[in-house]
């Protein structure tokens, strides 16, 4: 039988993996490096950093909600979809430090982990809303962000 320890730590280590192999696209880089934009657009390593630390934010904010069974509203009414509200969260986090951006993106994590072990089991496997809410926010995201890290740093030869 499957315990719901086994399953959030199932779940913990996949989130571990794709977070891990993101910080490892950037590993070994200088600071310059990080605040250099064009990795993704006018975005740098840090800002690439920063967004999926406010998409962890995201998950924190609105997993609670699909638990009860709400569907938390929709980012196309709330902000006009998902690049406005990418640009907003950008434009709210611009003037953050390196440190700063590294130290949220860590306590960020340590939150998500704590919350995937306070969670009903039946909703840590398969194909629930919460797993997929879960997924789309944060290690189905992560890869995405490493590619881009990735291409940005072999044209670059870094």
């Amino acid at each position: 039988m499957t315990t719901t320890l086994d399953r959030a730590a199932k779940l913990i280590d996949r989130l571990n993996k794709a977070r891990n192999d993101f910080i490892d696209s950037y590993a070994g880089l200088t600071e310059e490096q990080m605040l250099e934009p064009g990795v993704a657009g006018d975005w740098s390593v840090r800002d690439l950093i920063a967004h999926v630390t406010w998409w962890d934010e995201e998950s924190l904010k609105h997993l609670p909600e699909v638990l009860e069974g709400r569907r938390p509203a929709k980012y196309s009414d709330t902000y006009g979809g998902i690049d406005a509200f990418n640009a907003l969260s950008t434009e709210e986090r611009k003037e953050l430090s390196l440190a700063e951006v590294l130290r949220r993106f860590d306590e960020r994590h340590q939150q998500v982990v704590a919350y995937i072990r306070s969670v009903p089991p039946e909703e840590l496997s398969g194909e629930s809303r919460f797993r997929r809410r879960l997924r789309l926010d944060t290690y189905g995201h992560y890869p995405e962000h490493a590619g881009q890290i990735r291409a940005w740093r072999a044209n670059r030869g870094i």
